[in-house]
């Protein structure tokens, strides 16, 4: 028999709603939805920041630097490979009349922006603004009532609303900001009064290559011409690092949940395939006899099975693709994504590959068992088990090389897809091991004196039962809603523990230390009772670690050891006295008050461990470019979440102290105090200080986790979908066997209520059975997640967790029982006539 007279055959027979084979439908076009989705959101983030990347980072290349400029050495480097455009951005307070905002005050040179446009309300294209022009966001707008025309005041400096900024086209490069972006002049800090020595700035130095260079090559030259600079080096091609391996990471674990919906769908699959065929038993018989052969039966099914796939397959690629633009919705602001429809071929190429190669997998061993069936042992009996055919063991293993071999060639991260699809693997196994030791267990405990719940515990080990697909899809779907409670309520515990709702009012920066006293003065004028903690504040980058007479320069690392992050760049530095609040020393001692010995260093315990340094090792540090030597006098355990001052290197006083610099503080008032007359008492007489609202600050990083959250949420979800598809798929593929053993039960005396009690007795003694090793599975999956691929802490909820296994259990059985109840509704002279 050629394809196309199978083909034709096939689409006779195959019902126009794909009766019979919609369970493998819609398992098909979850996962393919799911995959098609993620990969067509995560292609789209990633075209765009490779499409704009000079766009998103205001240049081809740029350093920045803490609290200094590029010396007339270090630009002259940067304009031998093209166009320089420098400018410095600090946090500051603006005013107008009695209101006062934290805004991030964005200085720039006449030659900004070098790539894209910046763009008023209005459509109008500018460039940098001059003179006492600037350029405000919407939000600076909003908080201090100004319009274009408008006049306010930043530091000593009145100046002039130019226009409202529509479009930024370096924001995304910028980063996190602590308040709404205000665009000036070069020189407008300066004249401001923000700029004197020790003020808290960061200078930003962006070059236009004049020839198409390598931009590897072109870092690596500046890190080895100024390898003590303490350069912060970005490219195009990481516009926004930050973003970049949000989106990796984010993707990364999308991409897996979805294989994981796939693979729990093709269990689905399988048992929707041996239903299918169980009820085709007499077509195929038929068609034996008339002289067909298994080749043929093979591919007269096989067509149909994968028509029903491409349908699905199409469909989910339709959801997919719909999807997105809301997603893209309600990821805008946080991500670069176009609102609009995306279509990405690869992706979308990707999803079907893998939805089809599922099908394969799972639908082969029913389909392969049934082209050798005899044509009279088809006649004979719904209860008569197709038989097994070793061959479909090629086909299985083929296709799953297939998948594993895609998976790893496309993950960004291949050990980690594939440690995912090993375990997928080794929990399939287990569960297989675990139904085929219920079934043992079941049929060596004592039988019941109730005869209903005895046939009920006959049915889990009863040959040809269907335990092993139950405890698989039942495992599945117990276990994705513990995944779902554990990952969700532990980034909730991440909201609480890193968001605390007890914190400062207050944080300030740039506090002169000559005008520390008048500082505290306005603050208790306005509320007598105010906690306020002031530190020195400076920025530094480590030079060079280790052992004395035999340090390591941190600029020839070739990688930054994992977990000593505070290697890289600049950071904050300050010295005190006595140990920091929210810290307590674990090893070594603290210098005291008055110590005047060699400059000393305390370093949190976890930077030691992972940089390999202990007590009386020593630390270079490049500040402000002065080099400063210390050993290491103590190892601290710092309070991370304490909403306060925490400093991975605090210094002895004789460190730094005559180095320039001002203060940072933090302020509590009273409950109840108006914050109106603080702000603008500091931003009158303390002009140079930034206040920052920690209220504002808490929010945006809660809406950040809960953003985290919802995506999981979102993903988890289409796991339990799945998990659910299983669970329907193998009560369908036992529906035929269960119908016989219903009517018989019936015809012997038995009521409805009797059998639907039967079956919840069986489901409840699996479910129950399974629910510890759902838990178990569930939250390794989950800490997994949690911990190795978001990096959060592990805080899950237990009791949220027990209760929704629990609401994961009562679902299992309305499902279960739900599923059951057709078979109430056959009625035994039909039901025996057909058998």
């Amino acid at each position: 028999m050629s394809w196309s007279t199978a083909w034709r055959i096939a689409r006779r027979d195959l019902n126009a709603r794909f009766k019979g084979l919609r369970l493998l439908l819609v398992c098909i076009f979850l996962g393919t939805a799911a995959l098609a989705a993620i990969g067509t959101l995560t292609a789209a983030i990633e075209r765009e920041l490779a499409a704009n990347g000079q766009q998103f980072l205001g240049g081809d290349l740029q350093v920045e630097l803490w609290q200094r400029s590029l010396s007339e050495e270090e630009r002259a480097a940067l304009e031998e490979l093209g166009t320089v455009s420098a400018g410095t951005r600090l946090q500051a307070m603006a005013r107008k009349d009695d209101t006062a905002a934290p805004i991030e005050l964005k200085a720039v040179d006449e030659l900004y922006p070098l790539y894209g446009e910046l763009v008023l309300e209005g459509g109008r294209k500018v460039t940098a603004p001059s003179g006492n022009d600037a350029y405000i966001a919407p939000g600076a707008a909003d908080r201090l009532g100004l319009e274009t025309g408008d006049s306010f005041l930043i530091g000593t400096k009145t100046l002039q609303v130019a226009g409202i900024i529509e479009d930024e086209p370096d924001r995304l490069g910028e980063g996190f900001q602590l308040g709404p972006t205000i665009i000036v002049a070069e020189d407008v800090p300066q004249r401001a009064g923000l700029l004197a020595p020790g003020a808290m700035y960061q200078s930003k130095t962006r070059v236009a290559f004049d020839t198409p260079r390598d931009l590897e090559a072109a870092e690596e030259d500046l890190e080895e011409r100024f390898p003590e600079a303490g350069f912060d080096i970005d490219t195009a091609e990481r516009a926004a690092p930050g973003t970049d391996r949000f989106v990796s990471r984010m993707s990364e674990f999308l991409i897996l949940v979805g294989l994981a919906a796939l693979v729990i769908a093709g269990i689905g699959i399988g048992g929707g395939v041996s239903s299918y065929l169980d009820a085709r038993r007499q077509s195929v018989a038929t068609l034996k006899i008339l002289g067909a052969t298994s080749r043929d039966i093979a591919r007269i099914y096989a067509l149909q099975i994968f028509a029903a796939a491409a349908v699905g397959s199409l469909a989910g690629l339709a959801v997919g693709v719909a999807v997105v633009p809301l997603l893209a919705a309600a990821l805008e602001g946080l991500l670069p994504v176009d609102t609009g429809f995306v279509i990405d071929p690869g992706a979308l190429l990707l999803a079907t590959a893998y939805g089809l190669l599922v099908a394969l997998v799972f639908a082969a061993p029913p389909l392969m068992r049934a082209r050798h069936f005899p044509a009279m042992a088809l006649m004979r009996s719904n209860i008569a088990p197709l038989a097994r055919d070793r061959s479909a063991l090629f086909v299985v293993i083929a296709g799953l090389a297939a998948i594993n071999g895609l998976a790893l060639i496309t993950a960004s991260q291949p050990l980690l897809s594939g440690g995912f699809l090993l375990g997928a693997a080794v929990v399939l196994a287990l569960l297989a091991l675990l139904g085929w030791a219920i079934r043992k267990i079941a049929a060596a405990l004592p039988r019941p004196a109730s005869p209903i719940a005895r046939t009920a515990l006959a049915n889990i080990h009863r040959p040809g039962s269907s335990t092993g697909a139950l405890v698989t899809a039942l495992g599945f779907g117990l276990a994705s809603f513990v995944l779902l409670a554990a990952v969700q309520s532990s980034i909730d515990g991440n909201i609480e523990k890193r968001v605390p709702a007890q914190a400062p009012d207050y944080f300030v920066l740039d506090v002169p230390r000559e005008q520390e006293d008048r500082f505290r003065e306005l603050i208790l004028q306005t509320d007598a009772d105010a906690a306020i903690r002031t530190v020195p504040a400076l920025r530094g980058s480590v030079l060079a670690f280790g052992p004395d007479g035999a340090m390591t320069r941190t600029s020839e690392l070739e990688e930054i050891p994992d977990g000593a992050w505070a290697l890289r760049g600049e950071r904050g530095l300050t010295y005190a006295d006595d140990v920091p609040p929210g810290n307590s020393l674990t090893e070594g001692q603290w210098w005291g008050p008055a110590y005047d010995g060699p400059p000393l260093v305390s370093i949190d315990e976890e930077f030691a461990e992972a940089a390999g340094l202990g007590i009386g090792d020593r630390l270079t540090f490049g500040v402000l470019g002065v080099e400063v030597e210390t050993e290491i006098a103590s190892l601290r355990r710092i309070d991370w979440e304490s909403m306060g001052f925490n400093y991975v290197f605090v210094l002895s006083p004789n460190a730094l102290e005559n180095t320039p610099h001002n203060l940072a503080a933090t302020v509590e008032l009273a409950e109840g105090t108006p914050t109106g007359p603080l702000l603008q008492a500091l931003v009158r007489e303390l002009p140079s200080t930034s206040v920052i609202e920690v209220g504002g600050v808490l929010q945006q990083a809660r809406t950040i986790l809960e953003q985290v959250g919802l995506a999981t949420l979102a993903a988890a979800s289409v796991a339990v979908l799945a998990g659910l598809a299983v669970l329907l798929g193998a009560i369908a593929a036992a529906r035929a066997s269960r119908t016989y053993d219903t009517v018989v039960l019936r015809v012997l005396g038995a009521d409805r209520r009797q059998v639907l009690v039967m079956q919840l007795i069986e489901y409840a003694l699996l479910a129950g059975a399974l629910a510890i090793v759902a838990l178990g599975l569930g939250s390794l999956t989950a800490w997994l997640v949690v911990t190795q691929l978001f990096e959060f802490d592990w805080l899950p909820d237990w009791t949220e967790v027990l209760l929704v296994l629990g609401l994961g259990l009562a679902t299992v059985l309305v499902f279960a029982v739900g599923g059951s109840l057709p078979l109430l509704r056959a009625k035994p002279a039909q039901a025996l006539r057909a058998l």
